[in-house]
């Protein structure tokens, strides 16, 4: 700024390139920047002692000499395009690569202004350039430090960063992605590289990714899996956004050609999600044990009656075999009798095998008024024992849900026993559990379960749903949070709510299918 005042002075008191007024020009020797005046073809004329001290070059030595030889001058444009804009609009400014008497390179921030003789004939250029090498290294010292701690982020997240461009093909790799696809960082990344890792059961659907974000230019977000090359698979998250670039003269009009994302290594949060599975597989394993164990009178007492039908059939058919004319109609009766009962006997042994097996969920189409009532007779003599009478209110309309059987039947059975334990204490009402089925008006099929029990403690209704929570002596706190793990988990939600008047109701609902 000091040098600027004083060079706007000097320059309109110059007779020529080569004289200057000596009282300005010991002025400008106190400026630190270096400040020089030369011809139009680069011959220094004047050269202050800043420039000295920067440069390591006399007056003596400089003047007279072509500024870009003795400087050995890198420009960041073609000199021949600095010189025309300089002549059309009087000034330019950038950033030179310059080099000291020793050799010692530095760069320099230069501001080049035109001077015009007294009919506005250019007569040279008054340049000033100030040392920013120190900035410069302590910006590239910052960059190199971000840089680190850029990798280092990456590394602990196991996230790198990528570009590609669409168009030339290139594809840029941070050097946690190298990491990641374990590649040398010497690799030039390409499509056939990350497609080289992809397991080949993903092809299809990277594939298709890559063709499509290629055309549509849109949003990519996929997981995938990689298999590497010491035969262990990865499993990746990758999102990435195009680039929105303007068409030069056409500012309503918008090109993305490239693209800039990430690719984090999810491996270990996927072997995470399916230990969380299996382990909440095995409580509900074990809730529906304790269910069956709660349900073992009931259990007995119902395959009772088809064991008992068996028997009955089965002598009354060799009694009518056995008359002196046997009579054949009567015993093929008692045999088809025999059958039904057999029958029902393995219908009710394979529902109890269904709840205590130990497998991985089967999603299926289901009719949900069909599994309520299934759900129904597996606990029907307990209800029965206590003296619970059961009302069932269920959808004219038939509802269809996509979920595991023998999840959605233990959610009922969970629901039903819990209002039954709510009304063990009732004797001034009837014990009743009012069961419905609906379609809500989001379109979602919809189950409750009402009983006119004694409620839930307010204090206690934020923690039902909890694992390990219950109000009861002997649970185990698990059926609650089961049901809430397996409704979610099929799309839905469950929650309670006390009866205005008394008792209280569980509710789940469920993504119903369409039926065409």
């Amino acid at each position: 700024m000091f040098a600027s005042l004083f060079v706007t002075g000097l320059v309109r008191h110059l007779r020529d390139l080569a004289t200057a007024h000596h009282e300005q020009t010991g002025l400008l020797d106190l400026t630190h920047d270096a400040v020089f005046v030369r011809s139009l073809d680069g011959v220094i004329a004047y050269w202050n002692r800043g420039s000295e001290k920067l440069y390591g070059w006399g007056r003596d030595e400089a003047v007279g000499k072509i500024e870009h030889e003795l400087l050995r001058t890198q420009f960041p444009a073609p000199l021949d395009e600095i010189r025309r804009l300089v002549l059309a609009t009087g000034h330019w400014e950038g950033e030179l690569h310059h080099m000291r008497r020793d050799g010692t390179p530095i760069f320099v921030a230069s501001r080049w202004s035109l001077q015009k003789g007294r009919y506005g004939e250019p007569l040279g250029i008054l340049e000033i350039n100030s040392d920013t090498t120190e900035r410069k290294r302590a910006e590239e010292a910052l960059r190199r430090i971000q840089a680190a701690y850029f990798a280092e982020a990456q590394s602990l997240s196991m996230t790198g960063s990528f570009g590609w461009n669409v168009t030339s093909s290139d594809i840029f790799w941070s050097e946690e992605t190298y990491h990641i696809f374990g590649y040398e960082v010497t690799l030039k990344p390409s499509i056939a590289s990350v497609m080289e890792r992809v397991h080949p059961d993903d092809v299809a659907l990277v594939t298709s990714t890559i063709e499509r974000t290629a055309t549509q230019k849109s949003d990519v977000d996929i997981e995938h899996r990689l298999l590497m090359p010491d035969g262990t698979i990865k499993t990746v998250h990758l999102r990435a956004r195009p680039l929105t670039e303007w068409i030069a003269g056409k500012p309503d009009e918008t090109v993305s050609t490239q693209f800039v994302g990430a690719v984090m290594d999810v491996t270990a949060q996927t072997k995470a999600y399916a230990a969380l599975q299996e382990s909440q597989a095995e409580l509900a394993h074990a809730a529906r044990l304790s269910v069956l164990g709660e349900l073992a009178a009931s259990i007995a007492h119902e395959l009772n009656h088809p064991l008992a039908a068996l028997a009955m059939n089965g002598d009354a058919g060799l009694r009518w075999l056995d008359r002196a004319e046997p009579n054949i109609a009567e015993a093929s009766e008692a045999m088809r009798r025999v059958v039904a009962d057999a029958r029902r006997a393995g219908e009710m042994i394979a529902r109890i095998r269904g709840l205590a097996s130990r497998r991985s969920p089967q999603r299926a189409s289901l009719a949900l008024n069909e599994v309520i009532v299934e759900a129904l007779q597996c606990v029907h003599y307990e209800l029965q024992s206590t003296q619970i009478e059961v009302l069932l209110d269920l959808a004219p309309r038939p509802l269809t849900v996509l979920a595991d059987k023998v999840q959605l039947l233990q959610v009922i059975i969970n629901l039903i026993i819990n209002g039954a334990q709510a009304m063990a204490t009732v004797d001034d009402r009837p014990r009743q559990v009012v069961i419905r089925s609906r379609e809500n008006e989001t379109g979602q099929a919809l189950v409750s379960v009402q009983d006119s029990g004694v409620g839930i403690n307010p204090e206690h209704a934020d923690r039902l749903f909890e694992a390990f929570f219950t109000t009861k002596s002997s649970g185990m706190g698990l059926g609650l949070s089961i049901c809430r793990t397996i409704v979610e988990g099929n799309g839905g939600r469950i929650w309670m709510s006390n009866n205005s008047r008394r008792g209280a109701t569980f509710q789940f609902s469920l993504p119903a299918l369409r039926h065409s």
